[in-house]
């Protein structure tokens, strides 16, 4: 007889519910959140297990793998999926929600998760970093921006080259406000340093990837974008329509409809948020900077024409989206078409 194990990770302790197929339960324990610790169990339990399910997570993917290394086919649940089963439960416990994976592991009901490469995950790593260290630079210059207008010193527009001098002049002569500002301009200074190490990284590791480098044949898809994009999707393979990339990444209108009720609203917003962002700034980027024609680029045009340029961007995006999936999977670049040609009067 085959049995189910639901695994309901946590930090440290880990519920863990063993059922057999028709839903009896056999077992229910807490293990560390280690694989060693998990496939030890697995293997005292000396029963036949058909499937180990997780729900996706931080630590999922890590003790995702230990337990395939350790001979046993895991899978990892989509996280939306589990909490629309498991949302009836008037009590929530981790216990229960272990038994709730195993239950649904044991009907079917699920979606399993692609499980990312290494190269993606040390990919997003970086790309996450090198994101979190440029919010808190800028943070820095708003808090001094935020800090000296409340004695009517304005900052104004100053490049980031010029930024230190212009504070440096408007707090010459004020003892405290020249001791408060010089250790986060020392602050600032050093996260831009480091952020300027990561980006570096980031430059080299498209320069030597010919994926990125045929995406970025892609109007307004420069070194970040691709590379997050690559990162994103991982494998072109896991996608059978190339339009359904855009969706993946939650670029589709929201659609609610019960009985007489439908109403369309913004888009869904599901998926990895970088690559979503990414998407829309190089559709921001066609739209406003790119000069040169490009039948992606007049298509959205028309699109703004009729439904306004916040609409168009976001239809841009899933376009996009579309044509850099399928740049990728073919091994070809972007095709920039040729404009047309105005009829003789």
């Amino acid at each position: 007889m085959e049995n189910y194990i639901g695994i309901d990770v946590s930090l440290e302790l880990s519920s863990v519910c063993v059922l057999d197929a028709s839903g009896t339960v056999l077992r229910e324990a807490k293990v560390e959140s280690e694989p060693e610790a998990i496939v030890g169990f697995l293997r005292g339990l000396q029963l036949p297990i058909a499937r180990v399910g997780l729900e996706a997570g931080p630590l999922s993917q890590w003790l995702h793998d230990g337990i395939r290394e350790g001979g046993y086919d895991a899978v990892l649940l989509e996280t939306r999926h589990v909490k629309a089963a498991l949302s009836a439960m008037v009590v929530k416990t981790d216990r229960r929600d272990a038994r709730g994976i195993a239950q649904l592991l044991r009907m079917g009901w699920y979606r399993p998760v692609h499980r990312k490469s290494a190269s993606s995950q040390e990919m997003r790593v970086l790309l996450a970093a090198r994101r979190q260290m440029q919010a808190k630079a800028i943070d820095l210059e708003q808090t001094l921006r935020g800090l000296l207008r409340g004695f009517g010193m304005k900052v104004g527009s100053v490049s980031r080259g010029k930024f230190a001098a212009r504070i440096h002049e408007l707090v010459a002569g004020q003892e405290m406000l020249t001791r408060t500002a010089e250790p986060m301009l020392a602050a600032r200074e050093a996260i831009w340093r480091e952020f300027a190490k990561l980006h570096r990284e980031v430059l080299a590791i498209v320069k030597a990837d010919e994926t990125c480098r045929r995406l970025m044949t892609a109007p307004g898809v420069g070194a970040v974008v691709s590379l997050t994009f690559r990162a994103g999707v991982d494998d072109p393979s896991r996608f059978a329509k190339s339009k359904s990339v855009g969706a993946f990444f939650g670029l589709t209108p929201k659609r609610y409809q019960s009985g007489e009720t439908d109403v369309v609203g913004c888009i869904t917003r599901v998926g990895d948020a970088s690559v979503r962002t990414a998407l829309h700034d190089a559709a921001n980027v066609i739209l406003s900077r790119v000069t040169r024609f490009s039948t992606l680029k007049s298509w959205a045009v028309q699109v703004a024409k009729r439904r306004g340029m916040r609409r168009a961007k976001v239809a841009l995006a899933r376009k996009l989206a579309t044509v850099l999936h399928r740049i990728w999977a073919d091994g070809t670049e972007f095709v920039w078409g040729q404009e047309p040609v105005a009829a003789a009067a």
